[in-house]
């Protein structure tokens, strides 16, 4: 669980995670669904919402903190992620599907502490 490719990836997602939330909050960088992302911002609570929970989940994952229970948090977000970019802004789909495969890699090398959750 602590081997070097863990750290890495750990520390990969968190960065990615913390600059998307960053951005949706400051909207440093443009996007290409920037127009959607607009629309959808006439409904003010699920951008700030999406925002705040990709900065809190990046956060703990740089400093280390709660891994497992932010990579819980982070599945339904990153499911999410992936299908918006699926069906509706194709050309950011990249990003997602390294969100959710370094989210599903993480989450099987901590399966461990979630073998409890199960008994």
């Amino acid at each position: 669980m602590n081997s070097r490719f863990t750290k890495i990836t750990r520390i990969i997602l968190g960065i990615i995670l913390l600059l998307s939330g960053l951005n949706k909050i400051f909207k440093v960088i443009p996007t290409p669904a920037d127009d959607l992302i607009e629309s959808f911002g006439k409904v003010d609570y699920i951008f700030p919402v999406v925002a705040f929970f990709e900065t809190l989940i990046g956060a703990l994952l740089l400093i280390k903190k709660w891994v497992a229970f932010a990579l819980l948090l982070l599945i339904p977000l990153s499911v999410n992620i992936l299908l918006f970019h699926l069906y509706m802004d194709f050309q950011g789909i990249i990003p997602a599907i390294v969100v959710a495969t370094l989210n599903t890699i993480l989450v099987y090398k901590h399966w461990r502490q979630y073998v409890p959750l199960f008994n």
